[in-house]
């Protein structure tokens, strides 16, 4: 039973993908993902994945990877960039394209916000990195939640409880920590989310990230996601 539930699920996956990048042209894949700036204003691009399908095994397994980077994301990536050219829109980059979100569609932010989230979440992991933060973050950690143990329970406890789709987030307000969730593909860069904030660490709690190897236990996925947190990273976004 479960191996035609696991079946049907990919199926399904690869489907609903397909549906929306068929025709669609290659994407020229980049390091950074701050917008291509383009005549009529910007497309979103797709950053190149920074390791193999296989690289975060087994916290992640290579058919989740695989299919949520090239069909998933893909399609996230194809449909903004139609909705930008067919409801010509014309902001600059990404910032002022979520600091803009409540006032385009429905579609533009969705989408919008799944090319931006996917590109951060791939970055926001690596294989064989440090298991701990260091330095500056470390010392923000300790002040903001009291030890490093505390924040991953509460960063868990909102992945968690997140209810349906979306997103737990650790974020810099003021140069202070915090720990929020965002439903969908929603972020704290949108102008009317409940907390803004600069993102430094974020976990995908749709079941498409998830459900092939850990089906309906998301908990155990968010335990093993510790083993793959890309400290430097991390970091990096909270010195600058």
């Amino acid at each position: 039973m479960e191996n035609k539930s696991r079946r049907k699920f990919i199926q399904n996956s690869l489907t609903a993908a397909a549906a929306i990048t068929i025709g669609a042209p290659l994407l020229k894949s980049q390091s950074l993902f701050a917008s291509e700036n383009m005549a009529d204003g910007f497309q979103f691009t797709q950053v190149k994945l920074p390791y193999s399908y296989a690289a975060l095994e087994p916290s992640i397994d290579s058919l989740t990877m695989e299919i949520h980077y090239s069909k998933h994301h893909t399609a996230y990536i194809k449909s903004v960039n139609d909705t930008i050219v067919a409801e010509k829109i014309s902001f600059n980059n990404e910032k002022d394209f979520f600091a803009n979100v409540s006032k385009l569609s429905a579609k533009a932010r969705n989408n919008g916000g799944g090319a931006y989230n996917h590109n951060f979440f791939w970055e926001s992991m690596a294989p064989g990195v440090n298991k701990a933060p260091k330095g500056k973050l470390n010392r923000s950690i300790e002040a903001s939640f009291g030890s490093l143990d505390k924040f991953k329970e509460a960063f868990t406890s909102a992945a968690t409880t997140r209810f349906g789709s979306g997103w737990a987030w650790l974020i810099a307000v003021d140069g202070k920590l915090k720990i929020t969730s965002t439903p969908n593909q929603d972020n704290p860069l949108m102008d009317d989310v409940a907390d803004k904030g600069t993102p430094l660490l974020a976990l995908d709690v749709w079941e498409h990230a998830y459900y092939l190897k850990y089906q309906n236990k998301r908990g155990d996925y968010i335990t093993n996601f510790w083993n793959v947190v890309n400290w430097n990273k991390v970091a990096e976004r909270f010195s600058k």
